[in-house]
C-alpha cells in the first residue's frame, strides 16, 4: 500500500531533524546528562515537527542501548515506536479525548510500571483541546507523576494549556522551518523518489507550506500524482492555486506607469479564469511585503520566502519604487484583503482598492508640496513665492482662462464653456479655483472640464471647484478678454513686510498680472 510522502520520510532520529537545532540540542544533552523532566509542552505552529520530536525523544529514552541521544532504529522499542504499535508509548488525540473521565483513565494507567520499556510516555496532541476539569484533574499527577513516566504535550495553541499545567512542565518552542532548508529537505526527498523539479516549483511547494513541512510535503505529494516525474512551477502554481510573479507583476507594472485601465484587465482576466479575488488580495499584499522587505535589503536575503531568480525578479520589479511608495501599497493591500473577506460584491472592492492604489502613487511627498507652495516671509507672514528657477518655456499666448474657454469651445464641449462663463476664476502658481452657483457644480467636477484646464495651464495644477453664489456682473468680469479690477493693496505691519520680501518682488515681476490680496501673520494664531 502507498505511505505518503509525509509519513514516508518522517525523522525517526534527532540527526534526521530539519530545523529546531535549540530544540534538538536541549533535549539531546538532557538525554546525556541524564536530566530527563517528567513533562514537556512542544508549541508551535502545524507540521512543524513536535509530535515527530516527541516520537524520537521516546525512541531515544526507551532504546535498548539507551537513554540514548542517537537510538540504534533497529531494537522492538525502536521499530515499534516508529510504527506507533508500542505498547509502552501512548499517543492520545486530546481532540476527541478532551474530557474528565478520559483524563481520569489516563491517571490510572499511570500507576503501572511500563511492560517492557524503561519509560512509559504519553503524548497528548492537540493538548489545548483538553478541557479545565480535565486538566484539573491531571494536575497532580502531571506534578508528582512515577519515576517510569514522561508526558509530552503538543499543541499549535499554547496559550490555551492553563498556567498551572505550564508551570510544571518545561515549554519548548517550535519554529517555523526555514525556506533554504525545506527546499533542500525536498530536493533530497525527490533524489530518492527518482523524481525531477525545477527551482520554481520547489520554491511554489515551499511557499505553499508556510513554514509547515508536513504542509509542503503534501503538496509535493499532490504535485507528484498530477504532474508526473517532472515538476514545472507553471503547472505546480496551477494546481496549487498560486499566482506567480508575472500575474502579481502586472499590478506593478500599471503602479509603475500610473495606468488605471490595467487595474480593470487584471481584474477582468481573474474573473475569467475563475481565480479567488480574496486570494488574490492575500498574494498581492505578501508581494509588496516582499518587494519591500528585498528594496530595503538591497540584495538577496533570507527574509523572503523566494529562489535566488526569483528575488532577483522582485528587485527588478521593486526598482521604479521608493520605501515610502511599498509601504503605502502594503498598507493598501492589507485593507483591501480585509475589505474583501466580508465584501458582498468582491470585483468591485478589488477595482476598486487596485485604482486607490494607482491614485495614491501620484501623491507628492509632504516635503515636495511643501517645497512647491513656497516659503514664508519674515516675521512669519505666510506668501506665495516663485520656484527658485522658473520654467525656461514661456507659457502658451493669452490668459488662462481665455485658452480654457477657446478650448472648451473647440472640442464642442458648450455645456463646460457656459459653466466657465458662469464661475469665477482664481490663480495661483499651483492651483487653479472656479467658484460656481450650485446648478453649475456638476458640470465644472466632469473629468474632461478638469483635463483641459490642466492642459490650457500647461503646468501641474490642482483644479478646485468651490460652490457659491455669484452675484450678478461678478462672473462676466473675469469672462474670456475682459481683466478683472486690480484689487487694493492690503495694508498693515505684516503686509509691508511681506510686499518687501525679495522673494515675493520677484514673484511680481515673473508674474506682473499677479495680486496679493490678503497677507495673514501666523503669529496671530
Amino acid at each position: 500500500m502507498y505511505q505518503v510522502i509525509a509519513r514516508k520520510y518522517r525523522p525517526q532520529a534527532f540527526a534526521e531533524l530539519i530545523s529546531q537545532q535549540h530544540i534538538k540540542t536541549t533535549l539531546e544533552n538532557a538525554i546525556t546528562q541524564n536530566r530527563i523532566a517528567h513533562g514537556y509542552i512542544f508549541s508551535g505552529q502545524r507540521g512543524t515537527g513536535k509530535t515527530s520530536v516527541a516520537r524520537i525523544f521516546a525512541r531515544c529514552l526507551n532504546c535498548e542501548q539507551g537513554p540514548t541521544a542517537a537510538p540504534c532504529g533497529k531494537c522492538a522499542s525502536c521499530t515499534e515506536i516508529s510504527s506507533g504499535s508500542a505498547m509502552d508509548v501512548i499517543e492520545i488525540d486530546a481532540a476527541s479525548n478532551r474530557g474528565i473521565n478520559e483524563m481520569r483513565e489516563l491517571r490510572e494507567s499511570v500507576r503501572f510500571r511500563p511492560a517492557r520499556d524503561r519509560y512509559k510516555v504519553f503524548i497528548v496532541d492537540e493538548a489545548h483541546q483538553i478541557t479545565s476539569e480535565a486538566f484539573n484533574a491531571l494536575l497532580k499527577t502531571l506534578e508528582e507523576p512515577p519515576e517510569w513516566v514522561v508526558f509530552v504535550l503538543c499543541t499549535t495553541e499554547s496559550h490555551k494549556i492553563p498556567s498551572t499545567i505550564v508551570s510544571r512542565c518545561q515549554q519548548f518552542s517550535f519554529r517555523s522551518v526555514d525556506f533554504a532548508e525545506l527546499v533542500a529537505r525536498m530536493e533530497w526527498i525527490l533524489a530518492q523518489e527518482g523524481i525531477t523539479a525545477d527551482a520554481d516549483a520547489l520554491a511554489v511547494l515551499a511557499r505553499a507550506g508556510e513554514g509547515s513541512v508536513r504542509d509542503s510535503l503534501s503538496a509535493l505529494d499532490q504535485a507528484i500524482a498530477c504532474c508526473g516525474k517532472n515538476l514545472v512551477a507553471a503547472e505546480v502554481r496551477t494546481l496549487l492555486g498560486m499566482f506567480s510573479l508575472e500575474s502579481l507583476g502586472s499590478v506593478t507594472h500599471a503602479l509603475a506607469e500610473g495606468n488605471s485601465q490595467k487595474m480593470f484587465d487584471v481584474v477582468a482576466e481573474l474573473e475569467a479564469n475563475g481565480r479567488s479575488l480574496q486570494h488574490f488580495a492575500r498574494e498581492l499584499a505578501r508581494h509588496f511585503r516582499n518587494l519591500l522587505v528585498v528594496k530595503i535589503a538591497g540584495g538577496e536575503t533570507r527574509l523572503v520566502a523566494a529562489s535566488p531568480a526569483e528575488q532577483q525578479t522582485l528587485a527588478q520589479a521593486a526598482a521604479p519604487f521608493t520605501e515610502e511608495d511599498l509601504t503605502r501599497y502594503l498598507q493598501l493591500s492589507l485593507d483591501l484583503f480585509r475589505d474583501l473577506q466580508s465584501s458582498l460584491q468582491p470585483r468591485l472592492h478589488l477595482e476598486i482598492g487596485l485604482l486607490r492604489m494607482v491614485q495614491a502613487g501620484k501623491l507628492l511627498p509632504i516635503e515636495e508640496a511643501l517645497a512647491n507652495l513656497g516659503g514664508s516671509g519674515p516675521g512669519g507672514a505666510v506668501v506665495k513665492a516663485a520656484p527658485p528657477n522658473p520654467p525656461a518655456a514661456p507659457p502658451p499666448a493669452g490668459d488662462l482662462r481665455s485658452r480654457l474657454h477657446a478650448a472648451l469651445s473647440e472640442a464642442k464641449l458648450t455645456h463646460l464653456a457656459d459653466a466657465l462663463e458662469h464661475s469665477q476664476m482664481t490663480e495661483s502658481p499651483n492651483e487653479v479655483v472656479f467658484t460656481a452657483p450650485k446648478m453649475y457644480q456638476m458640470f465644472l467636477k466632469e473629468p474632461e472640464f478638469e483635463a483641459q484646464a490642466k492642459r490650457a495651464a500647461g503646468r501641474p495644477v490642482r483644479v478646485v471647484i468651490k460652490v457659491a453664489e455669484i452675484k450678478v456682473g461678478e462672473a462676466a468680469e473675469s469672462a474670456p478678454g475682459i481683466k478683472s479690477k486690480p484689487a487694493p493693496p492690503p495694508d498693515g505691519e505684516a503686509a509691508t513686510r511681506a510686499l518687501a520680501n525679495p522673494e515675493v518682488k520677484r514673484f511680481q515681476e515673473i508674474f506682473p498680472d499677479a495680486q496679493v490680496r490678503t497677507v495673514r501673520n501666523l503669529k496671530d494664531n
